[in-house]
């Protein structure tokens, strides 16, 4: 797993935050945010913004994936543990019951903005046109069932080209991950009713089936590095790529999107949801550092300010979120509220 972090200044870490108000001066200074790659560049620009208006108070940002930030996140309460999680995804209640038990028991969630669970190819290559079904059928392990035997995408479906199989994807500690199993690999399997009647019977089957991925070398684990996913999908044309949005748009002269069901991935499509691989992406923090650290609640209104149509967050490739929802999340972030255990999956 690629690990990287950003800070301004560089400081050692805290050696104590306290559960309460009385952390002492240092531990009140420093805030450490860890997770989703993909939110991890909108999460470090504010970071620079705030820093730029809190000398006094630095803040760490590190992309470890957001199943592995969240793992971090909820270990515990103090100063070892980070105050904040980016995920591309939502916080799931087996997750959530971990931090309760390590004594996180006020976790707020700050929806950030949409992003689009974007495949790219090399730029210059002919423009693919791929289904949920395709893309199922093409790297799952075992595609409704059975042995997948698929060596192009000719073999997936008849009207695709005689292109070798090859996707580069996130890891299982990503969010990423998460989301393309969600959002593309479960409904690509669950277009046979047969896979959608087994989701009933037996939740565990259907989630092999329709989630576990090739290990032959037709889906390759790339790390967490998306900008690293780049570079080499456009350096090997026929090869496509999974990660988020923002770095498509930050590399359009390198690799272009490929479309799902006939929906390419831009602000629009993402931001009303017509396009199948759009997500919500979020920030998750803990209310018990906040009594000690009250400058993180000055770090979310930071956040609040810059996501905004327009913002800062936007010129970076956040899509923002709609009318309600966002100012729903404005809301969130002035009142954050702590989770309802009962709503989570």
């Amino acid at each position: 797993m690629t690990k990287f972090g950003f800070l301004i200044p560089a400081v050692a870490l805290l050696s104590a935050c306290g559960g309460g108000g009385s952390g002492g001066s240092n531990a009140a200074a420093q805030m450490r945010v860890v997770g989703s790659s993909t939110v991890y560049p909108f999460t470090t620009a504010v970071a620079e913004e705030f820093q730029r208006a809190n000398p006094g108070n630095p803040v760490i940002v590190e992309s470890t994936g957001t199943g592995a930030g969240i793992k971090l996140f909820c270990s515990g309460v103090g100063g070892e543990f980070p105050d904040m999680v980016n995920a591309s995804r939502p916080m799931k209640k087996s997750e959530y019951d971990d931090c309760a038990k390590a004594g996180a028991k006020e976790i707020i969630e700050v929806p950030v903005g949409i992003d689009g669970l974007t495949l790219i190819q090399a730029a210059g290559q002919p423009a693919l046109n791929l289904t949920v079904k395709d893309v199922y059928a093409a790297i799952a392990a075992t595609p409704f069932g059975k042995p997948n035997t698929a060596t192009t995408w000719k073999d997936v479906n008849p009207a695709l080209p005689a292109v070798k199989i090859r996707v580069l994807g996130p890891p299982p500690t990503s969010g990423t991950r998460d989301s393309l199993a969600e959002l593309i690999l479960e409904k690509g399997c669950d277009s046979d009713p047969a896979m959608k009647a087994l989701k009933d019977s037996d939740k565990d089957k259907h989630k092999e089936i329709c989630t576990k991925v090739r290990e032959d070398g037709a889906y390759v684990e790339a790390g967490e590095n998306d900008n690293l996913l780049v570079q080499k999908v456009a350096g090997d044309p026929g090869t496509l790529g999974v990660l988020g949005y923002s770095f498509l748009e930050e590399n359009a002269d390198k690799v272009r999107p490929v479309a799902l069901a006939g929906v390419v991935p831009n602000a629009d499509t993402i931001a009303n949801l017509s396009y199948p691989g759009a997500r919500k992406l979020f920030v998750y923090v803990k209310g018990e550092h906040i009594k000690a650290k009250p400058k993180i609640r000055d770090f979310i209104a930071a956040y609040a300010k810059a996501w905004g149509k327009g913002g800062p967050l936007e010129r970076r490739g956040l899509v923002p979120l709609a009318a309600a929802d966002a100012a729903a999340a404005t809301a969130q972030a002035e009142s954050l509220t702590p989770l309802d255990a009962g709503k989570l999956k």
